[in-house]
């Protein structure tokens, strides 16, 4: 019992050092990051042409093709990328957002519903985050920018969107990114608005075209699962995952949600342990396995 207790105060006192650093897509285009909390943003919006394996994503431009679309494609706002592409980035839609040739570079994925809650959490909640994630001043932002300090230093653009009518719309008013989460025939999207501090979420039609901010996969320092020669699988799962060790040994595990909460916590005495993780909520979670001597942790995808 002490030593479990001991063992969550060293979690709950561990502390990640992220540093911030460039990002290259598969164009070459570099992109700046920057840590809010635990998490790594990209400073811009995602401007790629191609997956990151090289595939190209399809460029249509904006109009009534676009309707009924259920293959990721992208655009560029008035059809114009030389004036629009270098500040805003592409405009694509969700299917091009959650293509599993994967459109962010390698290390880095397309934020989750859970990933962008807890950005806002992070910085206060909902009611107050846009304005610390908005670039302050009126130079891209339509005036009075409501909130606006860029405080995070996100620099969150008003990029517009591809809309509903698919018909280009509020450049200069509004910034709006995907998840990779969807809701329903929907997809969750991040709005930022010039007349509110705040960050809107929206269930949003996965055919219009939006900005793509990525965010760094998770990755704390301590050792991964191969380590210890134990294996987890499926991952991503839907539902059940399986745990194989190497050898019988006494184990705990933890699963962590990503603000840090414990979903779930096991005692583990088998080489192979099966679990139920159907609860969980689609998203991003961390495993996290301790022995007597040594702790391992693994990103786990439930969708």
């Amino acid at each position: 019992m002490n030593r479990k207790i001991l063992l969550f105060a060293c979690l709950t006192i561990f502390t990640i050092k992220i540093q911030a650093q460039t990002v290259t897509d598969y164009d070459g285009n570099v992109y700046n990051t920057v840590a809010i909390g635990s998490q790594v943003w990209l400073k811009e919006n995602l401007k790629t042409t191609h997956y990151n394996n090289g595939a190209p994503i399809p460029h249509v431009p904006g109009g009534n093709s676009w309707n009924g679309m259920t293959t990721g494609a992208r655009c560029y706002y008035d059809n114009d990328s030389i004036t629009f592409d270098s500040v805003y980035g592409a405009l694509y839609n969700w299917y091009a957002a959650a293509d599993t040739n994967e459109i962010c570079p390698s290390g880095w994925h397309v934020p989750t519903d859970a990933e962008w809650t807890a950005v806002e959490m992070f910085l206060g909640g909902s009611n107050i985050a846009g304005g610390k994630m908005k670039e302050a001043g009126t130079v891209h932002w339509l005036p009075p920018n409501t909130g606006a300090t860029n405080s995070s230093d996100f620099t969150g653009l008003p990029g517009g969107m591809l809309g509903t009518s698919f018909t280009f719309e509020t450049l200069s008013e509004n910034g709006l990114w995907w998840t990779s989460t969807t809701s329903g025939s929907y997809a969750w999207s991040r709005y930022f608005w010039y007349l509110f501090a705040g960050v809107d979420r929206n269930p949003t039609p996965k055919s219009i075209a939006l900005s793509i901010r990525c965010i760094k996969d998770v990755n704390v320092g301590l050792g991964d699962l191969n380590e210890q020669k134990i294996k987890l699988y499926p991952n991503p799962s839907s539902g059940r995952i399986t745990l194989d060790c190497a050898e019988n040994q006494a184990l705990d595990l933890w699963v962590y949600d990503l603000f840090g909460e414990i979903i779930l916590h096991r005692e583990l005495n088998n080489r192979t342990t099966d679990m139920n993780i159907s609860f969980l909520p689609d998203g991003i979670y961390l495993i996290r396995i301790s022995g007597d001597t040594w702790t391992v942790q693994q990103k786990l995808i439930k969708q």
